[in-house]
């Protein structure tokens, strides 16, 4: 079986789908410490040809908690960041199909940052039509406590995972010896490479999937989840 574990984020670019869809069992953690500059609660969007930064607000709370202790603002506006989405993308070819399902993500109403995450992924996937399993981490009976390459093999060893895939920019962060000790073969993903027209300016990447959805076909979207290359 192959397994994928990633932090949440929040409507995250091409990249992180294709990686799902790589995969028969993905593992998003609830139980991570949220990162104050990270990109958990923030993606970017194209505006008038040029990327910009939208964000969930949150709570204040300790740098500290987990993803799954953090709760949105009281006063995010839903209405607000539709908005802007709507006069960025409103001219896309996919727009009058594809802003209704924005809309459903974007007004969920859970006000725990991991369950609008994690209502978000599971929707972009029935969306974009990747049928692979996804679990939570604190489902997983292990030591949570175990950091970084320790807790990663912890979860696989305890979902019986054959092979671990991981995005390609982690090849730092993970040796295939202690994965091979354990009979788990360490895969990365090179991700295919996506470009597609953008109201025709110049090719902005790796923005939110938003905006892939915006501009692309079911079919042309099918195509770019394919993966290029898994390397070891």
């Amino acid at each position: 079986m192959r397994v994928a574990i990633m932090q949440p984020y929040f409507m995250p670019y091409i990249g992180y789908f294709q990686l799902i869809a790589a995969v028969d069992l993905f593992v998003v953690y609830d139980n991570i410490q949220y990162t104050k500059k990270g990109w958990i609660n923030r993606n970017r969007f194209l505006r008038n040809g040029v990327d910009h930064v939208f964000s969930i607000p949150l709570k204040a709370g300790s740098d500290f908690l987990d993803v799954c202790n953090r709760e949105l603002a009281e006063g995010f506006d839903r209405n607000k960041l539709l908005n802007q989405l709507t006069g960025a993308y409103r001219g896309a070819p996919h727009f009058a199909t594809v802003f209704p399902f924005i809309k459903n993500i974007i007004e969920c109403t859970d006000t725990n940052l991991f369950a609008y995450l994690h209502h978000a992924l599971i929707k972009t996937c029935e969306q974009l039509r990747i049928h692979t399993r996804i679990i939570v981490s604190s489902s997983v009976p292990v030591d949570h406590s175990l950091k970084n390459q320790d807790r990663v093999l912890a979860i696989c060893s305890a979902v019986g995972a054959q092979t671990y895939i991981n995005a390609i920019g982690g090849t730092s962060l993970y040796a295939s010896e202690p994965f091979r000790a354990k009979g788990i073969d360490l895969q990365f993903l090179q991700p295919s490479p996506v470009k597609y027209d953008q109201f025709g300016n110049v090719f902005v990447p790796a923005l939110s999937i938003i905006d892939l959805l915006m501009f692309n076909t079911n079919e042309n979207i099918q195509s770019f989840l394919a993966p290029s290359s898994e390397l070891r």
